[in-house]
């Protein structure tokens, strides 16, 4: 049976040139002070987020990664919304400004198995597959 219903349109959110910028010069120091200064300067951007929460799993600290992971997954879902996401679509992967937030929902779903939330870690985990298959597959 085909579905008759038009697919929504990808959700391809902007760039920010002077946060991408912070967010690079805090990777090539790989301090995790840089990184919690380029999300205390730009906290709605959910790219700066994801380093935080990736270290915080690294490090064994799933309470951490799970805060660090939520604040970056909600701001991400503020600014979809934003740019026209009705709650469901594609959000591509291969579109770089989409990463940060995808990187987050992945570590919600990773933090969230950690500390025992199965259901939030699965959901979390099938909204990154339903956003863009080629995300759960870069990302696990």
């Amino acid at each position: 049976m085909q579905n008759l219903l038009p697919e929504p349109p990808a959700t391809r959110l902007p760039a920010d040139a002077e946060a991408d910028k912070a967010l690079a010069e805090a990777a090539a120091t790989g301090s995790e002070q840089a990184f919690k200064a380029v999300a205390a300067k730009y906290p709605a951007y959910s790219a700066a987020w994801a380093p935080l929460a990736a270290a915080a799993l690294a490090a064994d600290e799933p309470v951490t990664a799970y805060a660090y992971a939520r604040t970056g997954y909600h701001r991400g879902l503020d600014a979809l919304r934003r740019n026209g996401w009705k709650g469901h679509g594609p959000v591509p992967w291969s579109h770089e400004p989409n990463q940060g937030f995808l990187r987050c929902l992945h570590a919600l779903s990773q933090a969230a198995a950690q500390i025992g939330e199965a259901d939030e870690a699965a959901r979390c985990a099938q909204f990154l597959r339903d956003s863009d298959p080629a995300a759960a597959d870069a990302l696990t």
